[in-house]
């Protein structure tokens, strides 16, 4: 174990199933619950760990190795003052699992290890475990609710599999409400007017918004149709976030007006699933989800393949589409889900994967290029 941090503390992650799994603590001594997730991609973990899709979640991170590139600083900003390498302005995950963390990171631009940046945040996370074999439980089980415990002497086994009993499960909660702005937030200026109803957004959607002309204002989940329509924008985009989309009654409420106001619409992730139920569609939960940098796509009906960026733990059953107007965009090469909608209408697209990466490959970005299209020259 050469790799043990300074202050090395004991963990427990307790698992709905009975589990309870031992290692070493690392970033914040305390107890937290979530639902236990993993994402298998190799890198990307501060953009991970700040996605507001990961709140109410604990994350168990494949890779063996996290924190060897270090964390940089939120004050170094881009040219539109939204923070580099980070996609929120704080931690959003409950708790952090990994099989070894670098305690010595080295990269010219890190100005902390995992260890601190987790302390000040105060998410606790666990390590020195075999994460393959959690994963594989997770697979076979199905995601579960998790109690993780860092401290000197973590509580017994009996008393945090009590206390994770007790607690509340991941889709009782509207985890929107926590992460959503408060008030509307302004970014460019370009002469397009797009409203971005933020869920949770990753901050790299603003980004490519702005990089294609176009001003946008950032939303509370919970905007009405008139308040979104005194901004006369020319679309509008249901942003990504975390929970279950059938918690998000306004939002529904609000693309089901603007649908029928004609208003072009873009939805990213947990906004492909509101866009469809508010058409009338409907959602379930998948066993395990997809999270990862290199998941693989397909046009439905077509052969072209691209390889996306994903995180989402509910997809939208395509036999609910009937009479909706909505037809498959993209399908999940690996379980045949659904990965994007379009309207027949040609002016409300949506995908479930993640276009603007961050982490991730770039190949789908030009889903911006289409939603800017469509502002600028009307329908698909």
């Amino acid at each position: 174990m050469g790799y043990k941090i300074k202050d090395v503390l004991r963990a427990k992650l307790a698992l709905d199933d009975g589990t309870v799994i031992e290692g070493y603590g690392f970033g914040f001594p305390t107890r937290t619950t979530g639902e236990v997730v993993f994402n298998t991609g190799m890198v990307g973990y501060t953009e991970s760990l700040t996605d507001p899709s990961y709140r109410g979640q604990i994350l168990c991170f494949t890779y063996p190795l996290i924190g060897n590139y270090g964390v940089s600083d939120y004050a170094v900003r881009d040219e539109h003052g939204l923070p580099v390498g980070f996609e929120s302005e704080s931690l959003q995950v409950s708790g952090v699992v990994v099989q070894e963390v670098c305690a010595t990171p080295n990269h010219w631009a890190s100005k902390m290890s995992l260890d601190e940046w987790l302390r000040l945040g105060k998410v606790p996370g666990i390590y020195g475990i075999d994460t393959r074999e959690l994963t594989k439980r997770i697979r076979v089980h199905g995601v579960m609710m998790g109690t993780l415990e860092v401290a000197e002497n973590p509580s017994s086994d009996d008393a945090l599999l009590e206390s994770l009993r007790s607690s509340q499960q991941y889709g009782e909660i509207n985890f929107v409400k926590e992460v959503s702005v408060k008030q509307p937030i302004e970014y460019g200026a370009g002469d397009k007017v797009v409203v971005l109803i933020d869920c949770g957004v990753k901050l790299s959607i603003i980004r490519e918004l702005i990089q294609r002309g176009m001003k946008v204002i950032r939303a509370p989940y919970n905007i009405s149709t008139d308040e979104v329509l005194k901004y006369h924008p020319d679309g509008v985009l249901i942003s990504n976030g975390p929970g279950d989309p059938k918690r998000c009654t306004e939002t529904i409420k609000t693309v089901q007006d603007l649908f029928r106001k004609d208003v072009p619409m873009l939805g990213i992730c947990l906004g492909t699933q509101i866009l469809a139920l508010a058409l009338g569609g409907d959602t379930f939960k998948l066993k395990y989800g997809h999270r990862g940098q290199n998941k693989p796509c397909v046009v439905a009906e077509g052969r072209r393949g691209y390889v996306t960026s994903q995180n989402h733990g509910y997809a939208i059953d395509p036999k609910s589409l009937s009479g909706t107007g909505l037809r498959p965009w993209f399908v999940n090469a690996d379980d045949k889900t659904g990965e994007g909608l379009r309207h027949e209408n040609g002016r409300c697209i949506s995908v479930q994967f993640h276009p603007e990466a961050s982490p991730g490959p770039y190949d789908t970005r030009y889903i911006f290029d289409e939603f800017d299209r469509i502002l600028k020259e009307g329908s698909l």
